[in-house]
């Protein structure tokens, strides 16, 4: 049997670098935001061509402290709407509910299963404060549309690009940088995986970079200067050093999957299946 996903395999090609990076990490001495993490911060902000990244500890705190910081900066308040994908994973609508905001569905386009901008507008109220798309299936959501109704609105427009790493329209139009903020996941078995839990928020705002930068430490800045009510949310150094090693592998990662793709959807004959559509 073959795997769809062979981790193992996926790693192994790597095994001597990520021991390296592993030592790297433990001779430092320094073991949580340290110079690993600096450096995969300003590495991964380049690679998405924002100005900020922020390392935090899974996908799904990236995508809460996002909605958490603001609210902090008054953007939205208890009970203000979200809307997001009906075919979501649920650390989308978590995210949302955990933030006391109500997620408000929308149905998917029938030939991508991504968020219909179409549909969007007849879902807005004057509670709605945000739009949340999802990149899935390999493929981006309509962002141009979608970030036209928001602006038409006054509306944020916040990425889940858990799954997006590296997908682009342009060369200076990736995932990430398509909106207002975005969060990553870099869950083992993503494109960019890390050996363990991590996550990201990347943007180019410096007043939200800076709230979640506390609210991932505590609610702190400084050291026992406590600004924020917090949580504990910061990309573990280990983890950050395994990063740096296969980010500058992401690419060639990504032409792999594309060649896959690409064999799957020209060699798939059953007519019993419904191959993913793909707008060439």
């Amino acid at each position: 049997m073959i795997s769809f996903l062979d981790l193992k395999g996926l790693n192994a090609q790597y095994k001597a670098e990520l021991i390296e990076s592993c030592t790297r990490v433990i001779d430092s001495g320094w073991y949580v935001q340290g110079n690993e993490c600096k450096e995969f911060d300003k590495e991964f902000a380049q690679y998405c061509g924002t100005k900020y990244a922020i390392g935090v500890a899974n996908g799904l705190d990236a995508l809460i402290l996002i909605l958490r910081a603001y609210k902090e900066l008054g953007f939205m308040k208890d009970g203000d709407e979200v809307i997001v994908p009906s075919n979501t994973y649920i650390a989308s609508i978590l995210a949302i509910s955990q933030n006391n905001l109500v997620p408000i569905l929308v149905e998917p386009d029938i030939n991508t299963y991504l968020i219909d901008p179409s549909k969007i507008e007849e879902k807005i109220t004057p509670k709605t404060k945000a739009i949340l798309p999802v990149h899935l299936y390999g493929q981006l959501a309509e962002m141009k549309a979608i970030n036209a109704i928001a602006k038409k609105h006054h509306l944020l427009v916040i990425e889940d690009a858990a799954q997006a790493h590296g997908s682009q329209f342009l060369e200076n139009e990736k995932a990430g940088n398509l909106s207002h903020a975005a969060c990553f996941s870099f869950y083992p078995g993503k494109n960019l995986g890390a050996l363990g839990d991590g996550g990201a928020v990347v943007t180019n705002d410096a007043e939200l970079t800076k709230i979640i930068q506390s609210l991932r430490n505590y609610g702190s800045e400084a050291k026992y200067q406590n600004e924020f009510i917090g949580v504990n949310s910061r990309l573990d150094e280990l983890q950050a050093a395994f990063l740096n090693v296969k980010l500058p592998k992401l690419d060639a990662e990504n032409s792999i999957r594309k060649s896959i793709a690409k064999r799957y959807l020209t060699e798939i004959k059953n007519n019993k299946i419904t191959l993913p559509f793909w707008d060439l």
